[in-house]
């Protein structure tokens, strides 16, 4: 993958993440973007944030003490946490889900 390559599937992955947060209520969840991030913000002051990392190559997503760190894998199409394999917009749904006290999806 290439950096322009790269660049557009972080900002179709971002996009989709914003496009998803628009869904929720912004007394449960508020965010925010800026270049090459979303932040969530939640009533009682924690932060949620999805970022880029071009040195890497990679999406990182600080959700409260929990790290993880995506990879674009261009034979599924998916972002997968380079640990374990989970993929992340189905992490983000579990941590988002958990943090405002019901389910939501980030799927397709």
């Amino acid at each position: 993958m290439d950096d322009r390559e790269f660049l557009k599937a972080s900002d179709e992955c971002l996009a989709r993440v914003a496009r998803h947060l628009e869904e929720i209520d912004p007394d449960e969840a508020d965010y925010s973007t800026a270049d090459g991030s979303v932040t969530i913000e939640f009533p009682d002051g924690s932060k949620f944030i999805l970022s880029r990392q071009s040195a890497t190559r990679q999406i990182w997503l600080a959700a409260g003490a929990r790290g993880f760190h995506y990879s674009f894998d261009a034979e599924s199409g998916r972002w997968l946490d380079d640990k374990d394999g989970h993929d992340l917009f189905d992490r983000l749904s579990e941590v988002v889900g958990d943090q405002i006290g019901h389910p939501v999806s980030f799927g397709a």
